[in-house]
C-alpha cells in the first residue's frame, strides 16, 4: 500500500483546522477520511480580524498536543515539507498572498473558502496556478452534502426532468474585513452554483438589518433565489425545481459529517491533479458575491 500522503496546513485561526486533522489523522474516528495526514502547518492569523487572531493561539496547540504536527515559520516551509496543502486561512483576503507564496512548489492545493473577496483575486490565484502547474480547488463545504448530492447524480428522466430553477437558504452574519456574502453568504451561493451551474448573468439584491434575499438570472433565463438571514434559525436547505417536480433538502439531515464528504473528494482528486470543481465556476461564485454585495448597496440589478 502506498505510504499516507503528507498533508500540510496555512492557516491555523479556523475550527475547519481540527475538524480535518481529526478525520484525517485519527482513525478511530467513526467518518475517518483515508489517504493522508496533516504532518506541518503554519499558523499565520490576521491581526486586524478578531475571528482569526483570537483563535490561532488556540487552535495551533490543539494541534501540536493531539496530534504532534511540526509548526512551522512561513507557508514555504510547509509547501517544502509536504505532499499536499490544505490553505486554510480564514481571512479571504490573504489567500493570493499565501498562495503566491507556495505556487512556485506545485503541490496540488485545496483553498478554503472564500477563495477571496475580489474577483480580481480569484482569477489571479488561477493563473499563478495554472502558469505554476499547480491543481487548485476550492469549496464550501455544503456543496458536498450527500443529499444533495445525491439529488444532483440522478439522471433527469429519474428525477422529474432538468433543474429549471431553486430557491436556497442559511444563516448570513456579517464580518466588515469579508465584505457582505463572503463570510457567511457563500455557503448558500455555493449550494446554488452547485444545483444550476455556471452561466450566471445578472444579480440583483434587497437587504435590511436582518435578512438579505438574492435573485440571479443564468443565460438560459433560469432564476435561483438565495435568502441570508441573521434572525431566526440557522440550519441550511434548498428547494430544488425541476419540469416536472420539486425537492426540498436540508443540507444539515446528513448522518455523514460535511466536512467528511468534502475532505473524501478532496484525497480523490487532489493528488491526481484534478479539480473536481472548474476554476471557472469558482471565480464565477466570488464574482457573483462580489455583484450581489454591489447590489445590496445600490439596490440595483448588477451584471457578472
Amino acid at each position: 500500500m502506498a505510504a499516507p500522503l503528507r498533508i500540510g496546513m496555512i492557516g491555523l485561526d479556523t475550527s475547519h483546522v481540527t475538524a480535518f486533522a481529526k478525520l484525517l489523522n485519527d482513525p478511530t474516528d467513526p467518518h475517518h477520511v483515508k489517504g493522508g495526514k496533516v504532518v506541518v502547518a503554519f499558523p499565520g492569523g490576521s491581526r486586524d480580524f478578531g475571528l482569526s487572531w483570537n483563535r490561532v493561539e488556540k487552535f495551533t496547540k490543539d494541534l501540536k498536543d493531539a496530534y504532534g504536527i511540526q509548526v512551522v515559520d512561513s507557508p514555504e516551509a510547509v509547501a517544502q515539507n509536504c505532499d499536499l496543502v490544505l490553505l486554510e486561512s480564514v481571512d479571504g483576503r490573504v489567500h493570493l498572498e499565501q498562495f503566491r507564496r507556495i505556487a512556485p512548489f506545485k503541490k496540488p492545493t485545496f483553498i478554503d473558502k472564500p477563495l477571496a473577496v475580489t474577483s480580481a483575486d480569484a482569477r489571479e490565484i488561477f493563473r499563478l496556478a495554472q502558469d505554476s502547474g499547480t491543481t487548485v480547488m476550492t469549496s464550501s463545504s455544503l456543496r458536498y452534502a450527500d443529499n444533495l448530492t445525491a439529488t444532483l447524480t440522478k439522471a433527469p428522466a429519474d428525477a422529474g426532468g432538468a433543474i429549471v430553477g431553486c430557491e436556497a437558504f442559511g444563516p448570513m452574519s456579517i464580518e466588515p474585513t469579508q465584505p457582505g456574502l463572503f463570510w457567511y453568504g457563500i455557503h448558500t451561493v455555493e449550494v446554488i452554483s452547485a444545483v444550476m451551474g455556471p452561466g450566471c448573468k445578472q444579480v440583483v439584491a434587497a437587504s435590511n438589518n436582518d435578512f438579505d434575499i438574492v435573485t440571479g438570472t443564468w443565460a438560459d433565463g433560469r432564476m435561483a433565489v438565495l435568502r441570508g438571514h441573521r434572525k431566526g434559525h440557522s440550519k441550511f436547505g434548498v428547494t430544488i425545481h425541476r419540469e416536472q417536480s420539486f425537492e426540498i433538502l436540508d443540507l444539515y439531515a446528513n448522518a455523514r459529517p460535511l466536512y467528511a464528504a468534502m475532505l473524501e473528494s478532496i484525497m480523490a482528486n487532489l493528488p491526481k491533479g484534478v479539480s473536481p470543481i472548474p476554476a471557472a465556476n469558482s471565480i464565477e461564485i466570488i464574482r457573483f458575491i462580489e455583484a450581489a454585495n454591489e447590489s445590496r448597496g445600490s439596490g440595483k440589478p448588477v451584471t457578472l
